[in-house]
């Protein structure tokens, strides 16, 4: 039997992150696990962009704003229903490496399942950028559900239920036995 205990969501604010809270969110409430919502900021303080890296360098207060304008992100990513029945909380870490940031994080709070969207950039996009996804997954101390977006609808329409027990009777009847 699996068990689930803690969800760790990890957005970036995209549409695939929003697929992936989604998922989340629905695993979250099956296996009556908390939900954790967690963004990683980049840390400019140790990065240089282009001519105007010692303006970003010398100004600590810019750091400050992004980890303050994700604080606000994650909170409205958090609705009041996924406070009360989910019992989610947001965190904002800030690394110049996400994916060992979400590593470390699931490690230390005891993760049971990381979810978190992939962009599926195309090959060349991927040998430039890398992969935080794919980082996380081969790293990650806990399973880990990558989701894109558009994403496969998980969500059965109410028709699908009856039509399956139909079936599932049919199917009892051929080997002789009551569903």
């Amino acid at each position: 039997m699996i068990r689930l205990k803690k969800i760790l969501v990890a957005i970036d604010f995209s549409k695939p992150s929003d697929a992936a809270l989604a998922y989340g969110r629905e695993l979250a409430r099956s296996f009556g696990a908390t939900l954790t919502v967690l963004h990683v900021v980049d840390n400019i303080m140790v990065h240089g962009y282009g001519g105007d890296s010692v303006v970003l360098l010398n100004d600590p207060n810019m750091q400050l704003q992004f980890e303050l304008d994700a604080w606000k992100q994650v909170e409205a990513a958090i609705s009041d229903v996924d406070c009360i029945q989910l019992r989610a909380s947001g965190v904002v870490l800030t690394s110049s490496i996400p994916a060992a940031a979400i590593v470390g994080y699931a490690h230390e709070s005891g993760t049971d399942l990381i979810v978190m969207g992939t962009h599926g950039r195309g090959r060349v996009a991927h040998m430039l950028m890398g992969s935080v996804s794919e980082r996380v997954v081969q790293t990650a101390p806990c399973p880990v559900l990558t989701v894109r977006h558009p994403e496969r609808e998980f969500v059965l329409p109410d028709v699908l239920p009856h039509a399956l027990v139909a079936v599932a009777k049919a199917g009892c009847a051929r080997c002789n036995h009551d569903a």
